[in-house]
């Protein structure tokens, strides 16, 4: 853990009056022992261990309106969660005070297949929701890869594979309630298409990583699932030439819903651990939606598209078990980089900058990597510019942790120089709290804190994450 993050983690203990009333309002549910605490003290990101003073798992939105109120009166931090798979530092209690679990809060409220939308409560996972819709004809696009509760896909404005056609979190909410910092209750937002009625709080609230309030519950667009799906694979001598395929496919109007990047580090690996005999080259994997009639059509322009570029190999899949082999390379990415260094940590970073500026910016961040000396690999949605860079560490080595940190401040200034985010879909936290600055400027970040004091005078909701001091 870093010394800026341990020096902030000296906070009070709780008040004793906070306390009796929390255990005569919640009894059991909220617990404070060591022990309850300990599973709530860490996320998926190597900052460091952070637990919780106390810990409650709402029921309802009574739950979490009657913990805001208690903990806006007593000046208690509260840090919200779903599924805990944050690898920024978004949960991570820096100033102790409550976790607040969310994760059973899952109940699909509503399904208005008609108006093409769904309302559930924030711990609902998108798995669930595509699952209860799996005989509507509908499904719900946005996916993060990781079974991610859609509260906290919310919280973090995440997107994925598929929003290079449907869109992110901000563009697939409708309507939001939320419990603000003094437990009032908020609806923001409506089932209706489009509105023209004031401020726009529910994309406020998107993306503001708990530090406004707590997502209560969300009404998200449905889709009408693709009538006909084809998956194609290419394989390119070079990185530039493959991240180059990119914009040229997307000028051409196909009906691309995944385009999908892994370098030849990525390719190796996956044909180590799974045994998919894939030519190990850099790798473009795509999937197209339409009729089956226009499929095959749009599969020979892509075709030719790739072979322009000198795409090297290229095949493709209409069935079921054709589109699972290929996409098993994507899939499988992850664990099988995980083999590349056995007992070696994981740390991720991602950045997204304009189509323009893609392959250029990739293709200099694979030649740090390859300089620097650490495994690597480079992978991500580059479809809609979305990049990741994956480096396997040994933890203990300050040496390692340094470049690492160093590779990722690379990649950062290298997009936001490039008019891109420092982050695409992970987040701030408290790992990249200290690109706001630069990504936003003086006078944005100021608005920001006035909206914050605004909604949380007292500044409890998750404090010390997104935005940094003034």
């Amino acid at each position: 853990m870093s010394n800026s993050y341990s020096q902030q983690l000296r906070h009070a203990s709780l008040p004793t009056d906070f306390r009796l009333q929390a255990q005569t309002c919640f009894g059991e549910a909220i617990r404070f022992s060591a022990s309850a605490c300990a599973q709530y003290a860490h996320d998926e990101s190597r900052i460091g261990v952070m637990p919780p003073q106390a810990v409650l798992k709402a029921r309802n939105k009574e739950d979490i309106s009657a913990l805001l109120a208690l903990c806006h009166q007593y000046h208690v931090p509260v840090v919200a969660r779903g599924a805990g798979s944050s690898i920024e530092g978004h949960i991570l209690a820096l100033q102790g005070g409550v976790a607040l679990d969310l994760s059973d809060m899952n109940q699909i409220l509503a399904i208005h297949a008609g108006d093409f939308c769904a309302t559930v409560q924030p711990g609902v996972t998108r798995k669930q929701l595509n699952e209860a819709l799996r005989d509507t004809g509908l499904f719900f696009p946005v996916d993060p890869g990781a079974d991610a509760s859609l509260g906290g896909m919310c919280a973090t404005r995440a997107s994925g594979t598929t929003t290079v056609r449907y869109g992110a979190m901000r563009e697939n909410v409708l309507a939001l309630e939320a419990v603000l910092a003094d437990g009032r209750i908020m609806r923001c937002g409506c089932l209706a298409r489009k509105a023209s009625t004031g401020y726009d709080l529910s994309h406020l609230l998107i993306g503001s990583e708990g530090t406004l309030g707590v997502i209560s519950e969300i009404s998200v667009k449905l889709w009408p699932q693709p009538e006909a799906l084809a998956v194609a694979l290419a394989s390119y001598a070079d990185t530039k030439s493959a991240v180059e395929t990119v914009a040229n496919a997307l000028a051409c109007g196909l009906q691309l819903a995944r385009i999908e990047f892994l370098d030849r580090q990525s390719v190796q690996a996956v044909n180590r651990h799974a045994g998919l005999g894939l030519p190990e080259q850099a790798m473009l994997i795509m999937e197209l939606h339409g009729s089956p009639a226009s499929l095959q059509e749009q599969v020979d322009t892509l075709r030719q598209l790739c072979a322009a570029q000198d795409c090297s190999h290229f095949e493709a899949g209409y069935d079921l078990a054709q589109r699972n082999r290929l996409w098993a390379a994507r899939h499988q990415a992850y664990f099988s980089l995980l083999q590349m260094r056995p007992g070696a940590r994981a740390i991720t970073t991602d950045a997204c900058v304009p189509l323009s500026q893609l392959a250029q910016i990739i293709c200099q961040s694979e030649a740090d990597c390859l300089a620097a000396g650490l495994p690597f690999a480079i992978l991500g949605h580059v479809g809609d510019g979305n990049f990741h860079l994956l480096l396997l560490i040994d933890e203990a080595n300050p040496h390692e942790l340094a470049l690492a940190e160093s590779l990722n401040e690379n990649i950062v200034q290298r997009a936001l120089a490039a008019g891109g985010a420092c982050s695409g879909e992970h987040g701030i936290g408290l790992h990249k709290i200290r690109f706001m600055q630069a990504q936003h400027g003086a006078v944005a970040l100021d608005i920001m804190r006035s909206i914050k004091h605004s909604l949380d005078p007292h500044n409890i909701m998750n404090p010390g994450k997104m935005l940094p001091p003034a």
